[in-house]
């Protein structure tokens, strides 16, 4: 490669390869040409990935789940049928549970959020365990950052957030909990 015009044509053509072979495993691209992996981007079969999707490196997703449009995966692992997005960025240290959701303007990073858990829409999710079934409304924030030092939010089984809560860390919610619209 001795120019960028050539580093571009080595970047699609391997690219081309990347698609070519998660659709020879089983993974469903609905517009191939629009989505980008990372060499090490494991996919497998029966995940369907929508267009305008990137994964950037070490990112997993397992068997039956699905990336929507526009989203952007890295350094995390998706476990089988949960759901990404449309417009939802997963950062580093993340995992999503088996059958759980995250919805259009998510960002979620060094998380784990249950089976079956949802944030639905325009949350963010920062150092924070979330337990499985919890619910997470609209426009809630885990503050997980003083100006010095990161902290840990921990949501129990259950939970159900309401929207617009901001949830300043370290803050622990016991299972079953029910915390109130703009808390």
């Amino acid at each position: 490669i001795n120019s960028r015009i050539e580093l571009a044509e080595a970047e699609a053509a391997l690219q081309t390869r990347l698609r070519q072979k998660a659709m020879e495993n089983g993974v469903t691209l609905v517009a191939p040409e629009t989505v980008f992996f990372c060499t090490d981007t494991t996919l497998a079969a029966d995940v369907l990935v929508e267009p305008h999707v990137v994964f950037g490196p070490g990112v997993t997703v397992e068997e039956g789940a699905e990336i929507r449009s526009f989203s952007h995966l890295e350094g995390c692992a998706v476990q089988a049928d949960a759901i990404i997005g449309p417009y939802a960025r997963l950062r580093p240290g993340t995992t999503i549970g088996t059958a759980a959701r995250v919805g259009n303007f998510v960002e979620v990073k060094n998380t784990t959020l249950g089976d079956g858990a949802k944030a639905n829409h325009l949350t963010y999710l920062g150092d924070a365990s979330i337990g499985a079934r919890s619910n997470i409304g609209a426009g809630t924030i885990t503050c997980n950052y003083d100006g010095f030092f990161k902290h840990k939010t921990i949501i129990g089984d259950q939970v159900f957030v309401g929207s617009n809560a901001m949830l300043v860390a370290p803050v622990s919610i016991g299972t079953n909990a029910i915390i109130a619209a703009g808390s």
